[in-house]
């Protein structure tokens, strides 16, 4: 699996993960910022953005990507800094690999089971009629009833390649979301003794209290952290305070 890679910077390497239906572009502004210090690369992980479609979507497929993308540019160890499925990818390395991963940072998302509430939004895309002509607008428009949110549609959207004759997903819709069940739920195996940062977004109920024991047992260095006024999208949310957080950690 070769995947699809923004790359910037100089210094040690960092690799950023994107969370589900996004790409490595989402971390914009992020990206930016630590390659004044760091060699940057966020790629597209599979069945996201430019990188190639399979069938196969557990966490230990991608971070076996994850890991061959590091070894093939001879960046081990690599800190990894992983989003919502991203920070579960990142997890999954590290406990699987870990003398791949020289540090770690796990963004808003716990080694845990979730509930199924974001199927809805695979279904609504996969119903969405890709016909010539279609417009952005009129695709939002025909997510709202699915989707009331404008800024999920918005980031939903972006996926959406209007190039064409007729507009197509960039996403492997069909894969994702017959692997569903294996992206909500997280394989508990290994454990990694390296140095880890845990972040939970102050307006997020993704990270529980009671998820920190879990944490330590799998990640005895882990610390914990608040990005204020965040939701999950906590780099998008409040980007000066979780800059403030990872850039000493990563340093």
């Amino acid at each position: 699996m070769r995947l699809n890679v923004i790359e910037m910077g100089e210094g040690s390497p960092v690799v950023l993960l994107h969370g589900l239906f996004g790409a490595g572009r989402n971390w914009g502004g992020i990206q930016k910022r630590l390659a004044q210090r760091h060699r940057v690369l966020a790629p597209d992980l599979r069945n996201h953005g430019e990188s190639e479609h399979a069938a196969r979507m557990d966490y230990a497929a991608m971070a076996e990507d994850v890991a061959e993308l590091i070894a093939r540019r001879g960046l081990a160890p690599a800190a990894v800094l992983g989003h919502s499925m991203g920070g579960k990818v990142a997890m999954a390395l590290a406990l699987g690999q870990p003398g791949m991963v020289a540090r770690l940072v796990v963004a808003d998302i716990a080694p845990v089971r979730y509930p199924p509430a974001l199927r809805g939004y695979v279904a609504a895309m996969r119903a969405l009629p890709l016909t010539p002509g279609l417009s952005r607008r009129e695709a939002d428009a025909a997510l709202e009833t699915a989707i009331p949110e404008a800024g999920i549609r918005a980031f939903l959207l972006q996926s959406l390649d209007f190039g064409g004759d007729a507009p197509a997903w960039k996403l492997g819709l069909a894969e994702i979301a017959a692997s569903m069940p294996e992206i909500e739920d997280f394989p508990l195996t290994g454990r990694y003794e390296g140095p880890t940062l845990v972040l939970a977004g102050e307006r997020s109920t993704y990270i529980q209290a009671e998820h920190h024991a879990l944490f330590r047992r799998l990640f005895p260095a882990a610390r914990f952290a608040m990005v204020e006024k965040a939701g999950h999208w906590v780099h998008a949310d409040n980007p000066h305070a979780f800059l403030a957080l990872t850039e000493p950690f990563l340093a």
